[in-house]
């Protein structure tokens, strides 16, 4: 027997699996499996490798081209260490808004997204909507390229790729791309009084850490194009938000590890920035051997984000301006997985409710204006589907 709820009722089902990207999400996707299933909608599983956690992704209507995928993620960051005044895997109204973690980034959407689903078989949709519900964005946009290969194989192929981050139901047609380098200085250690016969892993990485500052800066100095100057900051930034390392303050560090995240404007190649990168890394690595050979410095890429980059005359651009009629240009800083589907050849825009603003933060909310504007988009989007 088919299963009937509002938006409402989808979205405190979703935000109630407590899915941070720490934990499996499985649950969540079963409830969703189950809830498909009951409208006759076949969906299909990509496991990570572990098979704790898994991507989801369903084809609604029609097996023909021409349809709209609309892609959101599961997961949710954590709220350890953070003032809740409400308990955050329940939704709770107030003033006009939505709290829950999830609630706006980014089960806002995929509520919307599930609750389109029966209306659009109801309707009679000439194009298919395609779900795409992904794990681990929050860690990296992890699980996504594995289900967006998985369906460009088994699906009929898609007219544009909806990506639904908070954007306030703005079309938002590039953001910058994201980069890890996961960073394990490894020193030698003596008694900080003969400094000079060890090397300190902690003041090593400072000198990494320094590059950065300098790149920053230089970055910032430089004109930007004229597509990069409509991202703020208008230029590629390198961040490092947690180094560990060290074990007494009189003694040189053994042992310093940290993440260089580098959000790359579109345009500027990963592997260039990369190739930069571990020249310092190298020259860094060489003073430190020139003191004791055993030392080194161990990198690996940790995530690999790709930029969306603004498209010429592209579908899903056209798609979400005729039905929000918003025809402003917008980029954001963040990264989502657009990139990851605009690289596999889908067309592809960023369009969801809610503000960023909230996103990650306590007392996360999504505006109750904002959640309907989504569920009218929605409404829209099966109105267009139903055309010829």
């Amino acid at each position: 027997m088919a299963k009937h709820y509002t938006s409402r009722e989808l979205l405190e089902k979703l935000v109630s699996f407590p899915t941070v990207s720490s934990v499996s999400n499985l649950e969540l996707v079963d409830w969703v499996e189950d809830y498909l299933d009951s409208h006759g909608v076949k969906s299909h599983r990509v496991y990570n490798c572990d098979k704790t956690k898994a991507n989801l992704y369903a084809n609604v209507g029609p097996e023909v081209e021409g349809g709209i995928i609309l892609s959101g993620h599961t997961d949710v960051v954590p709220v350890k260490g953070q003032d809740w005044v409400t308990d955050p895997f329940s939704v709770v109204e107030k003033d006009g808004k939505l709290y829950g973690r999830g609630t706006c980034d980014m089960k806002g959407f995929d509520a919307l997204a599930l609750a389109a689903v029966p209306l659009a078989l109801e309707r009679g949709i000439k194009r298919p909507i395609q779900i795409a519900l992904s794990y681990d964005e929050e860690v990296g946009c992890i699980g996504a390229p594995f289900m967006i290969d998985e369906m460009a194989k088994h699906l009929p192929r898609a007219a544009a790729a909806v990506i639904g981050e908070p954007s306030m139901m703005k079309a938002v047609s590039g953001h910058k791309g994201g980069l890890g380098f996961a960073t394990h200085v490894h020193g030698f250690e003596v008694h900080s009084s003969l400094i000079h016969t060890g090397v300190s892993a902690v003041m090593q990485a400072a000198k990494l850490l320094e590059w950065a500052n300098q790149k920053n800066a230089q970055n910032a100095a430089a004109t930007p194009s004229p597509i990069v100057a409509e991202f703020i900051p208008p230029y590629t930034t390198l961040h490092v938000g947690v180094i560990a390392g060290g074990t007494a303050h009189n003694i040189t560090a053994k042992d310093c590890e940290f993440v260089l995240s580098v959000r790359v404007v579109p345009g500027e190649s990963f592997d260039d920035w990369e190739a930069t990168y571990m020249e310092k890394v190298r020259e860094v690595e060489a003073e430190m051997q020139a003191i004791r050979p055993e030392t080194s410095i161990e990198v690996v890429r940790k995530f690999d984000v790709p930029a969306l980059q603004p498209e010429t005359d592209g579908v899903a651009e056209k798609l979400v301006r005729h039905l929000t009629g918003d025809n402003a240009n917008h980029v954001v800083s963040y990264g989502t997985e657009a990139g990851q589907f605009q690289q596999r050849g889908y067309s592809s825009i960023i369009c969801g409710p809610g503000s960023i603003d909230q996103a990650h933060q306590a007392n996360e909310f999504i505006e109750i204006s904002q959640f309907e504007a989504g569920e009218q988009f929605m409404h829209r989007l099966v109105d267009h589907l139903c055309e010829e």
